[in-house]
């Protein structure tokens, strides 16, 4: 039988409208709030609480949750569910993050919808299996082999846990691509009060059904338009379409065409071009006392909450310092980094690795102005004079 959102069910199932909660549980709500319908699973810390939450809430509003064997078959299923029309989604950690990345890039090349929240940890390999990190960052755009886009969220606060997964939600069906919300282990065992949004509040981007005659169905067509573009329809499996999924390269009829460089060529410029071209549409930010900056953090997620703390430290002994925080990591916010660089003369990037988003951050500050990491590893988030120390470092 459809999935079919019950706001009022949902309401119910989640309870008071402010509450005290775990980020990874904000993960949940966002997830039951955005309509997802199917979560397939593997319990992994620190993620398992999404896992216990789903399976707990989801099954109470129609929905259908499954625990797989592994985080292979759980991105597996994911996927299968949404071609079955389901708005899907899974939560892993560091080694099964690893293990989903070929049916990640499955999930880009056949343009499944659906969403993976990684609440991340530190490694290599086992690592630190309880402990937070951010250490996925470039896996989550370049851990899946040939060329993809990715969209990707870095919440910052429990709040933002059930923002940003309603969020990836409705850009995940928006651009049918995969949706990541990177969270971590500091963000997703937290507890903080959120406030659930209203019904009315809620701004929600649901799969439209193609509406093509099934005789004259073509896979990269709009039923709106007739033509080929960049976002196409979505024929899910038991409407009537005849479709062929598969992750080889495919022509416009939906055709294996391996050995056709043209046919490959305009497949993958046009998967990849769909968030290209609305990379500016893509840029959420958050800027504190950038007008007079002469020095500027670029962080993201747990790392911006003792950046913050170490920017009004600098701000009291004198320092024009601001921050600027990305909300949407992937894509890259270019333009506004690139802005950032010609005005100041240092940027400083704190993260819990030994530096990843400081690449492309470099990358877009163009040589306008020197760009320092600011790592730390180990399972501890930064205390605020540990970044401060940047500041006063010549």
């Amino acid at each position: 039988m459809k999935y079919k959102r019950d706001p009022k069910r949902i309401r119910q199932v989640l309870g008071k409208k402010v509450q005290f909660i775990l980020g990874d549980m904000a993960c949940v709500y966002g997830g039951l709030l955005a309509g997802c319908s199917f979560f397939g699973g593997y319990p992994i810390t620190p993620a398992s609480e999404v896992a216990e939450g789903m399976a707990r809430r989801l099954p109470r509003v129609g929905g259908t949750y499954i625990q797989m064997e592994d985080e292979i078959g759980s991105i597996a299923a994911v996927i299968g569910a949404a071609w079955g029309g389901a708005k899907s989604m899974t939560a892993t950690s560091g080694p099964g993050f690893s293990l989903m990345m070929e049916n990640y890039g499955f999930a880009a090349m056949t343009e499944t919808p659906c969403v993976i929240v990684n609440v991340q940890r530190t490694g290599p390999s086992t690592g630190q299996p309880t402990l937070g990190a951010q250490g996925d960052m470039m896996q989550a755009r370049w851990g899946t082999h040939g060329d993809f886009e990715a969209i990707a969220f870095a919440p910052s606060t429990v709040q933002e846990c059930m923002d940003f997964t309603i969020e990836a939600f409705n850009l995940s069906e928006k651009y049918r691509n995969p949706a990541l919300v990177m969270t971590d282990g500091e963000v997703g065992h937290l507890r903080e009060r959120i406030i659930i949004p209203e019904e009315k509040d809620l701004k929600l981007i649901d799969r439209v059904e193609a509406t093509i005659d099934k005789k004259k169905f073509i896979p990269f067509t709009n039923s709106q338009t007739r033509k080929n573009c960049k976002v196409p329809d979505f024929p899910t499996f038991g409407t009537g379409y005849r479709t062929y999924v598969t992750g080889l390269t495919h022509n416009e009829k939906g055709f294996p065409a391996t050995d056709k460089q043209p046919d490959h060529e305009r497949l993958v410029k046009r998967i990849t071009e769909k968030i290209i071209d609305d990379a500016d549409k893509l840029v959420s930010v958050e800027k504190f006392n950038l007008d007079d900056a002469e020095i500027a953090f670029v962080t993201y997620g747990a790392s911006a909450r003792p950046t913050e703390s170490a920017m009004e430290m600098g701000r009291k002994n004198g320092i024009k310092v601001g921050m600027l925080r990305l909300k949407i990591v992937w894509p890259v916010p270019e333009k506004e980094v690139h802005k950032l660089a010609k005005q100041v003369d240092k940027i400083i990037v704190p993260e819990m690795n030994l530096g990843q988003m400081v690449h492309p951050i470099r990358e877009a500050a163009n040589g306008n102005c020197e760009v320092i990491c600011a790592p730390k590893i180990g399972g501890e988030i930064h205390y605020p004079d540990e970044v401060y120390k940047y500041l006063e470092a010549k």
